[in-house]
């Protein structure tokens, strides 16, 4: 993309993230994670009152007497955006494809942090860590942000979550709250197999079970970038569908009512399938559709959200 027309996109997604913030009060959610954390400040005597639960053991034990530890209220949220640019992240069946879907979304929550400010960071992935711009605050940060969304040329056309959630749980040193932004198309092996095949998501290895690892030592939010000719196709006579990731190719013929149904069925049952799975590992995920509007699903997902952990 030329310089010009990058400034372009960059400011026109700028006005509109501003705009939907504005509106829908996305940014809201985040008081639900404010002060959550909590740091350590230091160490001193047992003190009646003090709650045994903070008791140090291992210093207890060495002095002779009781110490316990004490900590302060952490008031700035570490958040990730954690952006899947793999080969399929270039497919878009409607006005946009879901790579530019998805830099609209991760910039709508970019913004909601930036004006609790919090600090943001970018990871951004395929079948390889692709780029990590490391936790930051201002509005300089987030129009970087914005430009490597929108820029940056993968180097490889694969997917791979566990590696790219392996390298967030190595460079993240304290507890954060990290949006992984994907179709999740991987879980099904080739796309082809899965249109019209049995229908079984084929698990990439430990997928889930990084997932689940991963929210036990942050606040993991899956944010499933759904394009709806996933799952349905028009009749439109012979379509040609392309894997984005391995190439592969599969003719269909769309006129038939029959393989428009296979089409259907096979899909949904992926769905339900990845729902379950997803359900499992205990992540919260919100599914959003890139032909529609996406700031009050994003808003009812975690008000919703708020609500559950608040009961």
């Amino acid at each position: 993309m030329e310089l010009s027309a990058l400034l372009e996109s960059v400011r026109n997604i700028e006005v509109r993230t501003n705009r939907l913030v504005n509106d829908t009060m996305v940014g809201a959610y985040l008081s639900q994670f404010r002060g959550r954390g909590m740091d350590f400040e230091e160490l001193r005597e047992y003190m009646p009152g003090d709650d045994v639960r903070d008791i140090d053991w291992n210093v207890t034990n060495r002095m002779g007497r009781p110490f316990v530890k004490r900590f302060r209220e952490e008031r700035e949220l570490g958040m990730v955006l954690a952006v899947d640019v793999s080969g399929s992240a270039a497919f878009g069946s409607g006005n946009r494809t879901k790579r530019e879907f998805a830099a609209e979304v991760a910039a709508t929550i970019a913004v909601s942090a930036a004006r609790s400010s919090d600090k943001v960071a970018l990871l951004m992935f395929s079948q390889e860590v692709e780029l990590f711009v490391p936790p930051r605050k201002g509005r300089r940060h987030i129009l970087r942000i914005l430009r490597e969304l929108l820029s940056l040329e993968p180097r490889s056309r694969g997917t791979d979550i566990p590696a790219a959630l392996t390298f967030l749980n190595h460079v993240l040193h304290r507890r954060s709250l990290v949006f992984l932004l994907t179709d999740f198309l991987h879980t099904q092996g080739a796309a082809t197999d899965g249109l019209f095949g049995t229908g079984a998501v084929k698990t990439t290895r430990d997928v889930f079970q990084e997932l689940g690892l991963t929210n036990s030592r942050h606040d993991l939010v899956c944010v499933h970038l759904h394009d709806p000719l996933e799952s349905a196709i028009p009749g439109a006579g012979l379509v040609t569908f392309e894997d984005a990731e391995t190439g592969e190719l599969l003719e269909v013929d769309s006129h038939r009512a029959r393989n428009r149904q296979q089409y259907s069925a096979t899909n949904a049952e992926r769905l339900m399938q990845l729902d379950r799975a997803l359900l499992h590992a205990g992540v919260d995920t919100v599914r959003l559709n890139t032909a529609e509007p996406f700031a009050h699903a994003l808003q009812r997902f975690f008000e919703l959200r708020r609500g559950r952990r608040r009961g």
